[in-house]
């Protein structure tokens, strides 16, 4: 997991080519002006999901985690906690589903709260459980960077 402001995003760009896309795309965009919905960075390699949702207080906390694309998540307005553990420390709950790429797990981990401008970049390996009430619950305007591994 990497966890930071998007003015440091070019100290990430090495990672990962699709993630330094990603990276890019969300540096050099209007992100506030971006339209709900989805947006091709790089076809299906890279591409971008803009949602506008309400945060919420779950329990218990439903985590996923990826196998084909790396997650890179930025908060453009309100903030949003998100949960964050190792899917070695957590108990598989709904097995892989390969068209809609995501495993579900139950258990627990570390909560990191995002505000506008910051994002989060989660890899197979991260268990992630996102939308989460930083406080009261809030909308959130997100984008969801998926990059192909």
């Amino acid at each position: 997991m990497i966890l930071d402001h998007l003015d440091n995003a070019s100290a990430y760009l090495g990672v990962h080519p699709r993630v330094a896309a990603a990276l890019q795309f969300l540096r050099n965009t209007d992100l506030a002006k971006l339209p709900v919905g989805k947006h091709a960075i790089q076809g299906e390699d890279v591409y971008a999901l803009v949602s506008l949702s309400k945060t919420k207080h779950p329990d218990p906390l439903t985590w996923e985690s990826h196998r084909k694309y790396i997650d890179v998540q930025c908060i453009v307005s309100g903030t949003e906690a998100m949960g964050h553990a190792n899917i070695s420390d957590l108990k598989m709950t709904k097995d892989y589903d390969a068209k809609d790429d995501y495993l579900l797990f139950s258990g627990s981990g570390a909560t990191v709260t995002l505000k506008a401008g910051m994002f989060v970049v989660y890899f197979p390996q991260d268990g992630h459980a996102p939308g989460l009430a930083a406080g009261e619950p809030a909308e959130v305007k997100k984008v969801v960077v998926k990059a192909r591994v």
